[in-house]
């Protein structure tokens, strides 16, 4: 914006005093993808609000004002994830894929071929985020648990329709596939976690669509 003041108005007064600067900005967006790497690293009772602000770069007041606790950061974070690519496939393949076992399948290759990429830390941070937490923060693991509890009756509805469609035989268990499924899944992100390559996943992504025959 033009200053209008005249050349008279700016030297008549006296020197103005130096204004304080405002907090150093900082990119919200990185940030935030830095707090979900760390979380999904680490997992959640490991990793200290220490570490999170000298991972985002910011101070302990600037996190705080920004996100909120570490708790609600950490719920942003799980939301981020399951917007990102590599927290949204499950739900994509199921919504592109006309039939199921095509969906099916397409999960079980995607996870082979993401949990193990070395751009991100291994495995699915909603599976492994969480696995041990102090009593107070029990609320952390109830929310992921949750969530793959509601992933798990997404796929029993899927099968159920699949199974009225007779994609699937009528002595099947839609139920019971669907847990099989969720535990395959969930096993090979701890499988990536200890060293498992896409290879070793893919491997085992062909065996489980077997149990659909």
């Amino acid at each position: 914006m033009t200053d209008a003041a005249t050349p008279e108005s700016k030297t008549a007064g006296p020197t103005p005093r130096p204004r304080r600067g405002r907090p150093p900005a900082f990119d919200r967006d990185e940030a935030l993808a830095a707090a979900t790497r760390l979380f999904w690293e680490r997992g959640y009772e490991a990793t200290s609000v220490t570490d999170l602000t000298a991972a985002m770069g910011i101070r302990p007041g600037s996190l705080y004002a920004a996100f909120g606790d570490k708790r609600t950061l950490f719920e942003e974070v799980v939301s981020h994830y399951g917007h990102s690519p590599v927290g949204a496939f499950v739900g994509v393949a199921l919504a592109e894929e006309a039939g199921a076992r095509a969906a099916f399948a397409r999960i079980l290759r995607e996870a082979a071929a993401i949990y193990p990429d070395p751009s991100h830390p291994a495995g699915c941070l909603v599976i492994t985020a969480a696995t041990n937490v102090t009593p107070q923060d029990a609320g952390v693991q109830a929310q992921l648990r949750e969530l793959r509890n509601r992933n798990r009756q997404v796929f029993a509805d899927r099968l159920r329709t699949a199974q009225q469609e007779g994609e699937l035989p009528p002595g099947a268990d839609p139920e019971a596939l669907a847990g099989y499924l969720a535990t395959v899944i969930q096993g090979m992100s701890q499988q990536a976690r200890d060293g498992a390559t896409a290879e070793d996943l893919a491997r085992i992504a062909e065996l489980a669509l077997r149990a659909w025959t």
